[in-house]
């Protein structure tokens, strides 16, 4: 299954929001550097995707910045320990159902992580 460039700013807007309300919820540094570093891959394929032409939008996202495809790994791991990583449960749960959005985005189905 295919999404849209469009659907893929939302999901990866919405992603962020959750991992940047998990960096504030953070009590240690480490924990705050693996999602900083998580912010960051977000924010620069978002950067790249906001440059495209509305016109654009409709078009079958694909995964536009390294830094974005090699962050696959920590999301997944993410995943696996969200209940450890997110202090609330209300942000545990957001970021789990975001982080499976966002696998399948990256082209692989969340169950196979």
């Amino acid at each position: 299954m295919s999404s849209s460039i469009a659907h893929a700013i939302q999901t990866l807007e919405e992603l962020l929001k959750g991992l940047d309300q998990a960096y504030w919820e953070a009590n240690s540094l480490d924990r705050k550097d693996f999602f900083y570093d998580l912010i960051s891959a977000l924010h620069a394929e978002l950067s790249e995707l906001n440059k495209l032409s509305v016109q654009d939008h409709h078009l079958e996202y694909e995964s536009v910045t390294e830094e974005f495809r090699a962050a696959r790994p920590k999301l997944s791991r993410l995943r696996k320990l969200v209940d450890d990583f997110a202090l609330r449960s209300t942000t545990a749960v957001r970021l789990e159902n975001l982080i499976n959005q966002t696998l399948v985005l990256m082209g692989r189905p969340s169950g196979l992580l």
